[in-house]
């Protein structure tokens, strides 16, 4: 019971200590997103063959449902798939708000942002040039010239009608659905390093360093902002190394594969591409650690 006690009361002072900091990151996150989201969407639609160079470089502009729209625009074929999973590789979740919540230098968060959007944009044209070479992920449109417009309509979410609502009120509720996930998150894991001790678990991760990545992978294929939580975590804990957090960020797409898997019917070919995420964030994390960049 003390050892509890003790950890709920470390988990409360930990969050307590970055929570003024992660209101303010989702505040100036939530500007920017209401004043970007409609014109970052507008140049992914209009980029054609550079598309994955777009969508990597803007994918790397914190906001919540970029990703998500990806996938819309993927259903509707307006996009090409390698415009999608340079979008996925290149957003960042809930990584940059933690980190910058917990004071981590600028220095260390750039390269990861820059690392992320190079991969995407380099496996962006590698997918599409092999696209068009196999056909094998055909990037025409459906027969029945599927638009975003219909399919708002068929998944009933309104979107055409949504209204947008005050950029304070949103920066709150976000900042305490994810201070909810970082409290419960972060009790589970300082629980566990006390019951089985930092260097075990580190231990763990990094005597067989192609399981670490291969299961941050896994984790990171986790459809919900937990995923980035979790993986943050461990490397600011210093349980992971740099090249196994990217192996889970690259992965970690947030919503997006949820949303694909919705609105897009080719069961198929979403396994497919949620098959070309994995290995491709698992490889470049693992070339990370390889090489040594970070």
């Amino acid at each position: 019971m003390d050892l509890l006690i003790d950890v709920l009361l470390d988990t409360l002072l930990d969050a307590v200590k970055i929570l003024p900091f992660l209101f303010i990151t989702y505040l100036l996150m939530e500007i920017l997103e209401k004043h970007t989201k409609d014109k970052i969407g507008d140049v992914v639609q209009k980029a054609g063959h550079f598309g994955p160079f777009f969508g990597a470089v803007l994918g790397v502009i914190p906001q919540c449902g970029f990703s998500a729209a990806a996938s819309n625009l993927y259903a509707g074929r307006v996009i090409t798939v390698g415009t999608l999973i340079a979008i996925y590789l290149s957003t960042s979740d809930e990584m940059l708000p933690l980190m910058i919540s917990n004071r981590v230098p600028a220095s260390k968060i750039l390269p990861i942002i820059v690392a992320k959007a190079i991969i995407g944009i380099i496996a962006g044209f590698v997918i599409d040039f092999t696209a068009r070479k196999t056909r094998k992920i055909r990037h025409q449109k459906n027969d029945e010239d599927f638009r975003i417009e219909e399919m708002c309509k068929r998944e009933h979410c309104h979107c055409e009608d949504e209204e947008e609502g005050s950029v304070f009120h949103s920066a709150i509720v976000h900042t305490l659905h994810i201070l909810i996930y970082i409290l419960v998150l972060t009790f589970a894991l300082n629980l566990t390093v006390e019951l089985i001790g930092q260097d075990n678990i580190k231990n763990l991760l990094t005597s067989i360093p192609i399981f670490a990545h291969l299961f941050a992978g896994i984790i990171g294929l986790i459809p919900n902002c937990a995923a980035s939580i979790i993986i943050t975590e461990l490397y600011l804990n210093g349980m992971i190394s740099a090249g196994t957090m990217m192996s889970g960020l690259l992965v970690g797409a947030g919503i997006g594969l949820l949303v694909l898997f919705r609105v897009n019917p080719e069961i198929k070919r979403n396994l497919h591409i949620t098959a070309i995420l994995y290995i491709t964030g698992v490889f470049f994390g693992t070339l990370i650690d390889l090489i040594g960049i970070f």
